[in-house]
């Protein structure tokens, strides 16, 4: 806690008792606040109040007892449902207190919050940009001053310093436009991975190409999306403004590359892909990946192995080397940023998730050498060893394309339990390799 809070640090509450929820209330009683209120549905009292017990956390018994006795009040509850807590519990707001949303999408939350709560009211949201798994330290917290003066501002930065967070301060806009760059078309690639497997039914572990190198991140992080919650996601993409526009393109990307794939095109195939690589990295077709003072966040594919959920032997290597992988994902990624004008190191610069900048990670390494990305595309017409798995991912992606353009919450939510009930025997595997695998690369890419 800051020192600058003194004796009179402000009462917190918290609506929404989830993983998020319960990540801020622990975190922030170990941040040495003694007062912190937090609250569920009803029906949930007793199991919060057994949890919690002798934790200093406080259950209440609804968003009305929590909110007429909070300094700072925090939802914490999927931006679906925003809407209809905020106007169930709003009206009960303590006069003076300050008020965030910890959803992943700001418009409904902006929406809900000028509709619902009262005038005397100040808003300074928040947002952090990770998973409940990921420790809070040195990653994004989006800080969104919407009204109030800016003493509400440093208050919250105050209160939120016990997380040792990176703040970055955006508008409401500016935080939807930079989470749909950095987060909901990333996820829906992941998505379309996961999703490809399935109806392939082959799990990626026990395919001697998916074991190694780069393609462990994709497993790896396949399956902590797909064990996370599906409305996490599903906010994102479905009531994100600026997503669904990224999410189709990356659906037409893939799409229109694997059509140059299997007609064997490949000087045009190559000509729109040197492109993207110039528009997105900057760098000229006969020149190798150099930038001044950026130091690429992958060095060495080495550092990756001993995270594979499967394992090696001479066979399988003597196979991988002879059929170099199309990469279509990460192709169709770069495409997608060039079609859209999107700079994806200024994002990750601003707001970058751990997941976000793996993804760049890899696509930087692929892109940054002429060697690597000539074998992708020789891979991606003359070898057809990757043709099927190519063709399952971009059924996938336009599956998820149209999900997205739809705004339908129950498809995406059946596509995505589908998916999650595949690969779920790995889940807790999954998760713990891959917080140690995002640690390993960045602790690399600071050395």
């Amino acid at each position: 806690m800051s020192s600058s809070m003194g004796a009179s640090q402000p009462v917190i509450g918290i609506i929404g008792m989830g993983d998020m929820g319960r990540m801020y209330a622990r975190r922030l009683a170990a941040g040495g606040f003694k007062t912190i209120y937090v609250c569920d549905k009803p029906e949930r009292l007793a199991d919060l109040e057994a949890e919690l017990k002798g934790t200093g956390i406080t259950p209440l018994l609804d968003g009305h007892a929590v909110s007429r006795l909070a300094d700072l009040i925090i939802y914490s509850v999927e931006a679906a449902a925003i809407d209809a807590v905020v106007r169930e519990y709003g009206p009960s707001t303590k006069v003076g207190a300050t008020v965030a949303g910890q959803t992943s999408v700001k418009a409904p939350e902006r929406d809900a919050f000028d509709r619902w709560l009262p005038a005397d009211v100040d808003v300074v949201s928040i947002h952090s940009l990770h998973g409940p798994s990921v420790t809070t330290e040195g990653q994004p917290l989006i800080i969104i001053h919407h009204r109030g003066p800016e003493a509400k501002v440093r208050m919250v930065e105050d209160v939120f310093r016990c997380f040792k967070s990176r703040y970055v301060h955006l508008s409401y806009d500016e935080h939807d436009e930079v989470t749909a760059n950095t987060q909901a078309v990333t996820h829906a690639a992941f998505l379309s991975m996961g999703t490809a497997w399935k109806s392939s039914s082959a799990y990626p572990w026990e395919t001697a190409r998916y074991v190694s190198g780069i393609e462990v991140i994709k497993v790896n992080i396949t399956l902590r999306i797909y064990a996370a919650k599906w409305h996490v996601y599903a906010g994102l993409a479905l009531l994100n403004p600026a997503a669904a526009r990224q999410i189709t393109q990356y659906a037409d990307s893939a799409s229109s590359l694997f059509k140059l794939f299997v007609q064997t095109r490949r000087a045009e195939l190559a000509a729109r892909v040197w492109a993207a690589r110039e528009a997105v990295f900057g760098w000229k077709q006969d020149e190798d990946g150099q930038d001044e003072g950026r130091r690429p966040i992958l060095l060495s594919e080495d550092v990756l192995d001993q995270f594979s959920l499967g394992s090696k032997t001479d066979g399988d290597a003597a196979e991988e080397q002879e059929s170099p992988n199309s990469h279509l994902s990460l192709l169709a990624m770069v495409d997608c940023w060039a079609q859209l004008g999107i700079q994806p190191y200024r994002h990750l610069e601003v707001a970058g998730t751990p997941v976000f900048m793996l993804w760049i990670g890899v696509a930087e390494y692929l892109f940054r050498s002429r060697a690597r990305l000539e074998s992708a595309l020789d891979a991606a017409v003359a070898h057809p060893v990757y043709r099927p798995d190519d063709l399952e991912f971009v059924v996938a992606a336009r599956g998820w394309g149209e999900c997205v353009r739809f705004g339908n919450f129950g498809l995406y939510e059946r596509r995505f339990k589908e998916g999650a009930d595949f690969f779920a025997p790995r889940f807790d595997e999954a998760n713990k390799v891959g917080t140690q695998m995002i640690k390993a690369v960045q602790e690399a890419h600071r050395r």
